[in-house]
């Protein structure tokens, strides 16, 4: 007798909540599971990086379901390759496109913290020397607010802002 197969087991995630509550509980979930901070004595880097992770999932979640629909279509993708990107900051920026201020400061304010304390706390990606890295930015930002599927190449760099020299003329 042929041995049984054992059934399909189909893991369905529900989308995550847009709400201060569900931002609240996701960023607590990162601080003490992943960090192994507390709400109450984390760090504010600590915070930052559980906020930061809770928008991540919020994100990730909407670039899926782009990326299916892209795929589904069988729309065309541009893919832009760059030397540099000058994004400055992330996270402001990550909360106005997801509609998230309000929900992220009042789930901060639960903790008794400021969200444009948390917000300060993210180093500037210094990542070029402007221009070109700051038009590159300004681009990808206005074909994501276009709804345009467009994925940006670049360099990593291990050590941020580069230096450039001139030698021998």
């Amino acid at each position: 007798m042929p041995a049984r197969r054992p059934a399909k087991i189909v893991c369905v995630l529900p989308p995550l909540g847009m709400d201060a509550s569900s931002l609240c509980s996701d960023t607590r979930h990162y601080l003490f599971h992943t960090l192994g901070a507390e709400a109450e004595t984390g760090s504010k880097i600590n915070v930052y990086t559980a906020l930061s992770m809770s928008l991540r999932d919020r994100l990730v979640e909407r670039w899926k379901k782009t990326h299916k629909k892209v795929m589904e279509e069988k729309g065309k993708r541009t893919f832009y390759l760059s030397l540099e990107f000058l994004l400055g900051r992330t996270m402001g920026n990550a909360l106005l496109n997801l509609g998230l201020e309000e929900a992220a400061g009042a789930a901060l304010e639960q903790e008794h913290r400021q969200l444009t304390d948390i917000i300060e706390t993210e180093p500037d990606a210094g990542l070029g020397n402007g221009g070109l890295g700051r038009l590159a930015a300004c681009f990808l930002d206005s074909c994501a607010s276009l709804g345009l599927p467009v994925t940006g190449y670049g360099i990593r760099y291990s050590y941020g802002m580069f230096r450039q020299e001139i030698r021998g003329g």
